[in-house]
């Protein structure tokens, strides 16, 4: 199975469990990433994006300086922007974050579901699934006309649109 029908297998599984969205950011270096998919409602996705609230996020702080999972009501993640509650305003509540990789090369993603916080065997199992996806694309091509790389970019809209 070649690269980019694996990534959208696991895309189409990440889809069955995190009925409200997800977001993962593969391979990022620096601050940008190699791929980026996004399934969150597009209110959320607005409002984020208008705001800036990348800048605030306590999940995406704590995922660029630890490796591992955590819940975003770990009273540990310290929000004073306020991001976790504006997410639950949107629908996206009951979240997990992972991150996975090297400080040179990290791969992120934020999950949630409309049913219930995930358990520790979820967070293991969300875990397995970033750190495939991770090992999956490592070494893929940079070059931004390379076809693997416009093809697993393509994945956010054919695989990931209802």
């Amino acid at each position: 199975m070649n690269r980019v029908n694996k990534v959208a297998e696991l895309l189409e599984m990440l889809q069955r469990t995190c009925d409200t969205g997800f977001v993962l950011a593969l391979h990022v270096r620096f601050t940008r990433p190699l791929v980026l998919y996004r399934t969150y409602p597009q209110s959320w996705c607005d409002h984020y994006d208008l705001n800036g609230l990348v800048m605030l996020d306590p999940a995406v702080r704590w995922s660029f300086c630890n490796t591992g999972a955590i819940q975003w009501d770990d009273p540990s993640l310290d929000d004073p922007g306020g991001v976790v509650e504006a997410a639950r305003a949107h629908g996206v509540a009951n979240g997990v974050s992972v991150s996975v990789g090297s400080a040179t090369s990290r791969s992120l993603g934020g999950f949630s579901r409309s049913s219930g916080r995930f358990d520790a065997a979820d967070m293991d199992r969300l875990s397995d699934l970033v750190e495939t996806l991770h090992l999956v694309l490592d070494g893929v091509s940079e070059d931004e006309q390379g076809p693997e790389l416009r093809a697993l970019r393509a994945l956010s809209t054919s695989v990931l649109q209802p």
